[in-house]
């Protein structure tokens, strides 16, 4: 059975929902989600946010719970992409899912499989591509145990660590 997580805040807060049923997605803790929408809930209502290694969606559908005007989930394993389509439907909400992003946001989640290694060369692409706004928000969370490389163009905006994990708020440098 899929393990269940509560949705935070806003118009959805406290409805369950699912989880993929693998060890391939790791759900971001309680804890580090609330630190994030406390945060950020006067700044999603209207945003467009993308949920980059969605796995249940949770992240992208917190956005959507506060008011974020669209989401985007980027995420290319099939049971999670199951579990994203089964939690919209269950809130009656309608997101794209793609494999891959490609069109610039506010605000982008980003939680990769701690030793996937993709950190960086997903923060590069991002910058590369355009894929967040000047004035946008990218939310990583991360083990403590790995460090981040920042690539040039971006910046630690704030960071808070926890027991196991750190996560980060990033945006990019004001361009001179």
């Amino acid at each position: 059975k899929n393990k269940q997580i509560r949705i935070i805040s806003g118009e959805f807060g406290g409805r369950l929902i699912d989880t993929p049923d693998n060890s391939a997605t790791q759900p971001m803790g309680d804890r580090e989600r609330m630190a994030i929408f406390n945060r950020l809930r006067d700044e999603i209502a209207g945003k467009k946010v993308a949920d980059v290694f969605a796995g249940s969606g949770a992240l992208g559908l917190e956005a959507l719970s506060l008011g974020a005007s669209e989401v985007v989930f980027v995420e290319k394993d099939p049971k999670a992409i199951q579990c994203i389509k089964q939690n919209l439907q269950k809130l009656g909400l309608s997101a794209k899912i793609q494999k891959k992003l490609d069109e610039s946001c506010d605000l982008i989640f980003m939680d990769p499989p701690y030793e996937s290694g993709l950190y960086e060369p997903v923060l590069q692409a991002i910058i590369e591509k355009g894929l967040l706004k000047q004035e946008g928000y990218l939310i990583t969370e991360r083990s403590s145990q790995i460090p981040l490389e920042i690539p040039a163009g971006m910046e630690v905006l704030r960071e808070k660590a926890y027991k196991t994990t750190i996560l980060s708020f990033l945006g990019l440098e004001e361009t001179k």
